[in-house]
């Protein structure tokens, strides 16, 4: 098959648009700024979700579902997140079509909301003003509520996966009786942001917290996991934050506590979204398509038959139906690929453009001989391998894959956080290598802006492993306490 991918030194954007497209992952919809997400790019999905939502339970979450509509009036209450969501927010204000009496349908006049309702872009407000009725007392404490859902941030340039107008998320919503706690659960659920993404994804990622002018709106604290692209761009893979009493404020959240005494209680929001496949894509692929870390491949490993007659393919049909359930009883999935439609090249090449991690190819001296043929999606390495013990083989050759493609990205990232002393070197970097840049930064959001303008790169995070070190800042020449990382983003 011709594949026809932009290599990605020549044009990433293009790139990446091509692999979404060619591998079946998503396309454009009729609705300008949506996406429709294929079957092959939501079974990723599918496969992300059920690895996190296990964590999320094990940490004593449990999942709700809030409306998809919220009053406009709730958004009011929280003054910095109305502020922070208002140029995104789309609104309903009528509820009716009718025939004008000429053919046309239009919006009927009549039917006008008594008050328009926000398309949720986040669902702080509707669920802090349902916890009102679910918290009175210190014993309903700690509340641990996920939510699957969509949501709907009015955007004006959008990228399939990365920023679309409609996608697709988790948003957890926790309630506490102290600070600490609050803090320990977005902190907590950072660590479950970066597991996932460094075992599961295999992309090292920097846990940091934003800057005040990077803050999720509401919040007192935003924590995030920071990824690198191939293209030496940042990439915010998930974030948490800690509220405070903000919403509980808001929405008048009180409990009893012990002592009898009523209080606010104290809360934190976290979520991930279907831009997680657009790091997955923009992280580990390459000019032949895309390539995925085992351990969120939905087919892992593929079998061609290759074949000159009936005697031949039955035999090894036979073969593999012997083989593919010791594999699935091993916890691989696995596909035969026995299409009489297609010859085995343009299977080879779908299957790679696609980053199946494994291709087995079997003809019929392979049967003769005890062997198969085996491909590496990662390296591109073909060999010949036994078929005695194949599945155990195989198996282990799936952990070594995943290592391997975590291992490059984090050589990549390695190579690619620059220490920079004066904004000529920081300007210098971010033009011509990119990646994350480490510098010193006063501390002041006006600093923070003014570099933003002139040079478009923000402050990704400040690391929470950091070296508190004196120094003066790039840009304004005042004292500064530590290093801070830049970089252009996604």
């Amino acid at each position: 098959m011709s594949k026809g991918i932009t290599s990605k030194n020549e044009d990433y954007s293009q790139w990446y648009n091509d692999i979404v497209m060619k591998a079946d992952l998503a396309e454009h919809s009729a609705v300008k700024g949506c996406m429709v997400i294929k079957p092959y790019g939501y079974s990723i999905w599918e496969k992300m979700q059920a690895v996190l939502d296990q964590k999320f339970k094990d940490t004593g979450h449990s999942n709700a579902y809030f409306p998809l509509f919220i009053p406009k009036s709730f958004f009011s209450k929280e003054a910095a997140h109305v502020e922070g969501f208002a140029t995104e927010c789309a609104v309903v204000t009528h509820y009716r079509l009718k025939n004008d009496g000429e053919g046309n349908i239009i919006v009927d006049p009549e039917a006008k909301l008594e008050e328009e309702l926000i398309v949720r872009p986040t669902s702080e407000t509707i669920i802090w003003n349902t916890f009102k009725g679910w918290v009175q007392s210190y014993r309903d404490l700690p509340l641990l509520i996920n939510q699957w859902a969509n949501v709907v941030r009015w955007e004006m340039r959008t990228r399939l996966f990365l920023r679309t107008t409609e996608f697709l998320w988790q948003e957890g919503h926790t309630a506490h009786a102290t600070s600490e706690e609050a803090v320990a659960e977005t902190k907590q659920m950072l660590d479950v942001y970066a597991e996932f993404a460094e075992k599961w994804m295999a992309l090292p990622v920097v846990k940091g917290v934003k800057t005040a002018n990077e803050r999720f709106a509401g919040a007192l604290d935003t924590y995030c996991i920071e990824a690198l692209m191939q293209d030496g761009k940042a990439l915010q893979a998930g974030t948490s934050h800690f509220l405070g009493q903000n919403f509980a404020k808001a929405f008048d959240v009180k409990f009893t506590n012990k002592e009898g005494k009523i209080e606010h209680v104290w809360a934190s929001s976290w979520g991930v979204s279907t831009r997680m496949i657009g790091a997955l894509i923009m992280a580990h692929s390459d000019d032949l398509g895309l390539v995925l870390p085992p351990m969120l491949a939905p087919i892992q490993v593929v079998i061609v038959p290759i074949y000159r007659n009936d005697d031949d393919f039955n035999n090894i049909t036979a073969y593999v139906n012997e083989l593919t359930p010791k594999l699935k009883k091993l916890g691989v999935s696995v596909k035969y690929d026995n299409r009489d439609s297609q010859r085995p090249g343009f299977k080879f090449a779908e299957y790679e453009l696609k980053g199946v991690p494994v291709r087995l190819a079997i003809g019929g001296r392979d049967l003769e001989n005890g062997t198969v043929e085996l491909a590496r999606r990662d390296t591109g390495e073909k060999k010949t391998v036994s078929q005695q013990g194949l599945d155990i083989y195989i198996v282990q050759l799936l952990d070594e894959i995943q290592e391997n493609i975590y291992k490059k990205a984090f050589d990549y990232r390695k190579e690619h956080i620059t220490i920079a002393n004066t904004y000529d070197e920081l300007k210098d970097l971010l033009d011509n290598k990119g990646g994350f840049i480490s510098a010193h930064w006063d501390g002041t959001p006006e600093t923070e802006q003014k570099i933003k303008e002139e040079t478009k790169a923000t402050i990704r995070c400040i690391p929470l492993d950091n070296k508190l070190e004196d120094g003066i800042c790039i840009y304004s020449g005042k004292p500064s306490v530590q290093r801070v990382l830049f970089a252009r983003a996604y």
